[in-house]
C-alpha cells in the first residue's frame, strides 16, 4: 500500500528540471502580457525628436517629460477630470453591484413566483433595445439628467449580462442548505442575503465589480451625449478632446499661419502614449485588489452535504 502511494506521489511530483522549465515558460508568458504596457510607458517618456529620427526603441536615445507637460498645460482640468472619473467609477460600481446582485438573487430562488418573468425581462434587453434616440430622450427629457453627473452613472447601473452571470452563480455556488439554515434561525430574506449569501459570493461580486469598474472608467460616449459643463467632463472624454485638438492643429497647419515653432515642439506620438498611460495606469494598479478578493472568495464558506 505504501509503495502504491509513493508511486502515485512520484508520478504527480515534477522533477526539478521540469519545474524550472515550466516556471521559465510562465515567466515569459507573464512578461509578454506586461511588455506592451511597459513599452508604451517607455515611449511616453521618449523625446519626440529622438522618436521621429530613430523610431521606437526599448532604450531611447533621449528621455523627455514634454508629453506629460503638454497634457498638464490644461491646468487643473485634467486633475478635475480624474476626480470626476474616480467618483463615477466608485459610486457607479457600488450602485451597479447593489442592483445586479439583488435582481440576480431574486430570480435565482426557486421560491420566487415571478422569477421566469423577470428572467425573461432581463434577457429580452440583451437582444433588443430602444435605440440611441429614445435613450437620449428618456435620460434628458423624462429623467432630466442632461448635464448631470448622474447621467454618467445611472444608464450603466444595470447590465442584463451581469445579472445572468450572478443568477447562474447564485444558483450553482450557493447551496440551498445555507438558505434553509437562515430561515430555521429566523432570519428574513434580506438578512439571509446580507449575512449568508454575500460572504459566499465574493468571486462573483469581484468579477461583476471588475467589469463594472472597467465599464465606468473607460466610458466616454455618455459624456459626449449628455455633458456640456466642463466641470463634469470625465478623464476619457478630456483625453479625447485633447487628441482631437492636436489632430485639428496638425491637419490645418499647412493652410494656416500657425507658428511653426509651436508645431515642432508639440509632442504627437509621445503625447498619445502618455494619454494611454494616464487612462490605463490607475485601473491596472487597482486590479490586484480585485485579485485579492478573487482568491479570498474561492477559499471561504465550504459546505458539505
Amino acid at each position: 500500500m505504501s509503495k502504491t502511494q509513493s508511486k502515485t506521489r512520484d508520478f504527480q511530483r515534477l522533477s526539478p528540471g521540469a519545474n524550472i522549465l515550466f516556471n521559465i515558460i510562465a515567466a515569459l508568458f507573464a512578461f509578454a502580457c506586461v511588455f506592451p504596457f511597459l513599452f508604451v510607458l517607455i515611449i511616453s517618456f521618449t523625446d519626440e525628436n529622438a522618436l521621429a529620427s530613430n523610431g521606437y526603441a526599448i532604450i531611447p536615445d533621449a528621455w523627455s517629460l514634454e508629453a506629460y507637460r503638454y497634457l498638464f498645460k490644461t491646468g487643473d482640468s485634467l486633475l478635475h477630470a480624474y476626480g470626476v472619473t474616480i467618483f463615477i467609477t466608485v459610486v457607479g460600481t457600488l450602485i451597479s453591484l447593489i442592483f445586479v446582485t439583488l435582481y440576480a438573487y431574486a430570480i435565482s430562488r426557486k421560491s420566487f413566483k415571478y422569477r421566469h418573468f423577470f428572467s425573461f425581462l432581463a434577457f429580452f434587453t440583451m437582444l433588443f433595445n430602444g435605440g440611441l434616440v429614445p435613450t437620449y430622450i428618456v435620460v434628458t427629457q423624462l429623467l432630466h439628467l442632461g448635464d448631470n453627473i448622474w447621467a454618467l452613472i445611472l444608464p450603466m447601473a444595470v447590465n442584463a449580462f451581469y445579472i445572468m452571470i450572478m443568477r447562474t452563480f447564485f444558483s450553482t455556488m450557493v447551496p440551498d442548505a445555507i438558505i434553509e439554515s437562515g430561515r430555521i434561525d429566523g432570519a428574513g430574506e434580506l438578512q439571509t442575503f446580507l449575512r449568508l449569501v454575500l460572504p459566499l459570493s465574493l468571486p462573483g461580486l469581484a468579477t461583476i465589480g471588475l467589469f463594472s469598474t472597467l465599464g465606468y472608467w473607460n466610458d466616454w460616449f455618455n459624456a459626449l451625449l449628455y455633458i456640456d459643463s466642463a466641470n463634469l467632463v470625465p478623464l476619457q472624454s478630456m483625453l479625447m478632446r485633447i487628441e482631437t485638438s492636436m489632430q485639428f492643429i496638425m491637419q490645418n497647419s499647412a493652410n494656416s499661419s500657425l507658428n511653426t515653432g509651436i508645431l515642432q515642439n508639440m509632442p504627437q506620438e509621445t503625447a498619445r502614449m502618455a494619454m494611454v498611460v494616464l487612462a490605463t495606469g490607475p485601473i491596472i494598479l487597482a486590479y490586484p485588489f480585485f485579485q485579492r478578493y478573487f482568491i479570498q472568495g474561492l477559499t471561504i464558506g465550504a459546505v458539505k452535504e
